[in-house]
């Protein structure tokens, strides 16, 4: 049973730690991830709006597993919620009532770690358990730091894999659709002038390497030599929602652009081309947009990390 399903990860996590499933239902309201689901996982049950299950009916799974929206908890977010009387522990209370009702073997349930410690507490005398937090960095090319309360014993760190952006990126588009010019440097160039005016490329620092307009997550850049940022499911700016990148070419001058939706997908440990199409509820295979493979990839889970987990369920029995 996964609650906020989103594009499936927890079913692709299965898969990968070995898990045989003979049934697996899902609650999502994105029409966009469930086509995406449909189209890899036509077996998969959908029943809609979580607010509207009688769990009742699903008496007997072995695994509950959901990450409710991050997007009331963040820190990110200027007027988070800090108590239980908002919408995000509204959708908690489902997940919580699903473990209750249904009384599976295992449960896993993730969020994000910059929540409020208050919404950590609440969370934890909830589930009966505190959370374990593991920065996807570990497995894959992206920094992402979440919380996961599950009662599967004995969990430990996942073994850092030492992967880096570079190591997942493809050749691309640049920033702008013009050739670059040549290198210069003088007296006075900033780096944020070359961008925003397009006049010339300049040499940066890696890391973090600049920025351009305002300077927030969407306009800053930075260096594939370390981990892409943790992506916004929502956000703007030249590189929203996965950030900007100074890509290194070969003949030693570089390009400066934002991830694309493969790169973004190996980010999150899911196969190349997860998000590429969907089965629409009109019945036809389409072609997802760039802009919605974004979203959906920037709401989902990191698949190994997931599988990590699960893989304990075995370590068990």
């Amino acid at each position: 049973m996964s609650l906020f399903d989103g594009i499936s990860c927890g079913r692709i996590a299965l898969d990968r730690a070995g898990i045989a499933v003979n049934s697996y239902s899902a609650f999502e309201i994105d029409k966009t991830a469930k086509a995406i689901s449909r189209y890899h996982y036509p077996d998969i049950r959908q029943h809609g709006d979580v607010l509207d299950a009688d769990f009742k009916q699903f008496a007997g799974y072995d695994v509950v597993m959901g990450g409710s929206p991050c997007t009331f908890w963040s820190i990110a977010q200027t007027n988070r919620e800090v108590d239980k009387s908002g919408v995000g522990w509204k959708l908690f209370m489902r997940f919580a009532e699903a473990v209750r009702v249904i009384s599976p073997r295992f449960f896993i349930y993730e969020n994000v770690a910059s929540m409020h410690p208050n919404i950590k507490h609440y969370i934890s005398k909830e589930l009966g358990t505190e959370p374990i937090i593991i920065n996807s960095a570990l497995v894959s090319a992206h920094s992402r730091k979440r919380l996961y309360w599950t009662n599967i014993p004995n969990i430990t760190q996942p073994a850092d894999k030492g992967i880096l952006l570079k190591d997942v990126i493809t050749s691309g588009l640049p920033y702008q659709d013009k050739s670059h010019c040549i290198t210069a440097t003088y007296d006075g160039a900033v780096f944020w002038n070359s961008i925003s005016r397009r006049q010339r490329s300049m040499i940066a620092e890696p890391v973090r390497v600049g920025h351009f307009a305002s300077g927030g997550q969407g306009n800053r850049i930075y260096s594939v030599d370390g981990k892409c940022v943790s992506f916004m499911a929502q956000g703007g700016g030249r590189g929203g929602k996965v950030g900007m990148y100074k890509v290194d070419l070969p003949d030693g001058d570089y390009i400066i652009r934002k991830l694309t939706p493969l790169e973004a997908e190996r980010c999150q440990t899911l196969p190349d081309d997860y998000t590429a199409f969907g089965f629409f509820d009109d019945g036809f295979i389409k072609r997802v947009s760039a802009t919605q493979r974004y979203r959906c990839v920037g709401n989902a889970w990191t698949v190994d990390v997931i599988a990590h987990i699960l893989s304990f369920i075995n370590n068990k029995n």
